[in-house]
């Protein structure tokens, strides 16, 4: 799937916190390149086991919850497959062991294009979001995992030794931009997701003990704003980074 002049796409790896994370930011353009024949990948690096306030749940309960979830709204959308690497939600930081578990799924999956947040984003537009320190820190290792962990052979040196993972580079990085949960400068790239809202809304669905019908609305709202400007019903921006 060509996007521009300058990017070609068989191949993207969305790599997120949460369990919802990606249904929120980018499900309208997953559900665009799945029909397009792209070949999706999504990669979970926190259980979410920390989502709710129901004072009778527990955090195994939660976290079996959120993951069945996750693969529910994936198969809504035709993503091909959701590797959770099962860290603790609430506590992510872009340590060594979780850069390193990253850059594996980059090597084994070798996407053209990785999707994830602005790092550099701690507080939303207009004051109106305190963005979660999990998003932050896997911006930082989506980052890191296109320079220099995925790409550089020298790094992480026993993935290759010991798993025969050759180093990768995707194309580009592009990074979320929906209202409040994006970074500020990003219409790069703004893409018509209208003919896949209805979608986008069946797989934020099916992530029940997050999403409520207030929700949806308010989301419906955010992407009719960022598509305005471009004359979209609906619309998913994102500012790219070409490697």
């Amino acid at each position: 799937m060509r996007l521009n002049d300058r990017l070609e796409i068989e191949r993207a790896m969305v790599i997120y916190a949460h369990p919802d994370d990606a249904e929120f930011l980018c499900s309208g353009t997953m559900a665009l390149w799945a029909r397009a024949g792209v070949d999706l990948t999504y990669c979970m690096i926190t259980n979410g086991a920390s989502g709710s306030q129901d004072p009778e749940m527990t955090r195994k309960r939660l976290r079996d919850l959120r993951r069945t979830e996750q693969e529910a709204a994936a198969k809504i959308l035709g993503v091909a497959r959701v590797v959770g690497l099962e860290y603790e939600d609430g506590y992510l930081e872009p340590t060594i062991d979780v850069r390193r578990a990253v850059t594996r799924q980059v090597r084994i999956h070798k996407p053209d294009a990785i999707l994830t947040f602005d790092p550099t984003m701690r507080f939303g537009r207009r004051g109106a979001y305190v963005n979660h320190p999990d998003h932050i820190a896997a911006g930082e290792v989506a980052c890191r995992a296109i320079n220099p962990d995925a790409s550089t052979r020298q790094m992480f040196p026993e993935l290759w030794a010991d798993e025969r993972l050759e180093p990768h580079k995707p194309k580009a990085l592009m990074l979320f931009a929906l209202g409040g949960g994006g970074t500020f400068d990003a219409d790069d790239l703004v893409l018509d997701v209208t003919p896949t809202i209805d979608v986008k809304m069946a797989a934020l669905r099916a992530h029940g003990s997050q999403f409520g019908p207030d929700a949806e609305m308010r989301i419906r709202e955010l992407m009719a704003e960022t598509g305005k400007a471009h004359g979209y019903e609906f619309a998913e921006a994102y500012k790219v980074i070409y490697s």
